[in-house]
């Protein structure tokens, strides 16, 4: 896997609308190269290991794909199956035991 660096960004505007979608007091969400974070902050999130894994597999994803073709993937997906079946959700589930993830990425 190719290195990866990633950002984070705390009290996001379109994380508060994933949460209040997904009726959920906290969420974290990927857009490219940055997961934004709503009801957490960086030291809290970053000290979930599977939470980070599951966020970081997202960034690789993203990385795997490109930018519009993960989305638009992504977005089929979860109209396909529902959010919980997706493929890339299912992946990142996965993602979450496997320390392995984390190798090649920097969370600056």
């Amino acid at each position: 896997m190719e290195a990866v660096t990633c950002h984070i960004k705390e009290r996001s505007v379109l994380a508060r609308i994933a949460a209040r979608r997904m009726k959920s007091p906290q969420i974290a969400m990927v857009i490219g190269k940055t997961i934004h974070l709503h009801g957490v902050n960086r030291k809290e999130f970053l000290q979930d290991l599977s939470w980070v894994r599951h966020e970081v597999c997202h960034v690789v994803q993203y990385q795997e794909l490109g930018f519009v073709p993960f989305l638009w993937h992504y977005l089929w997906e979860c109209k396909r199956v529902g959010y919980y079946q997706n493929r890339f959700e299912v992946a990142a589930r996965a993602a979450e035991r496997d320390p392995a993830i984390l190798r090649s990425v920097s969370i600056i």
